[in-house]
């Protein structure tokens, strides 16, 4: 618990009020809906996510609602002489809740997380057109070091 925000991992009862806050992403560009025939689709990657050692959702709550969520993975490399590493990914604030520190909580879980599972750092991927988003994880102690590249499949 973190002040009044509470951050648990979530439960599948969460995924209305997370794709909600997925869709309402207009930047985002991943074709998250509220339609009920995607539903399945939101249910099968939950029991992945929740079924995997290595990857866990979470969800961020304030006064008994969703307010904001995240995902880490947790991955090893040969690079580093075998370190293991967190990996943030889908960090999401609800629109009418940003800027009352909600992501900076968020943020500061998964790092003191990775501290203490010994992990040799933390790192995120943050769309091109997140100019404040990038200007959050600056003043949070990111540096941008790569160039990402994606290709889709589908």
């Amino acid at each position: 618990m973190h002040g009044n925000l509470i951050i648990r991992k979530a439960s599948e009862s969460d995924l209305p009020a997370l794709i909600a806050m997925f869709a309402a992403d207009d930047i985002g560009g991943h074709g998250d809906t509220t339609d009920p025939a995607a539903f399945p689709d939101y249910a099968r990657a939950f029991a992945a996510i929740a079924a995997s050692p290595d990857q866990a959702l979470y969800v961020a709550e304030k006064t008994g609602e969703v307010v904001g969520t995240f995902q880490i993975s947790i991955a090893t490399t040969l690079t580093g002489r075998g370190a293991s590493f967190m990996i943030i990914e889908a960090v999401q604030t609800r629109g009418d809740m940003r800027g009352q520190g909600i992501g900076g909580q968020m943020i500061e879980f998964c790092i003191a997380e990775a501290k203490g599972r010994g992990l040799a750092r933390v790192q995120l991927i943050s769309n091109a057109k997140r100019k404040d988003a990038h200007r959050f994880y600056e003043r949070l102690g990111f540096e941008q070091s790569h160039l990402g590249f994606k290709m889709a499949l589908k």
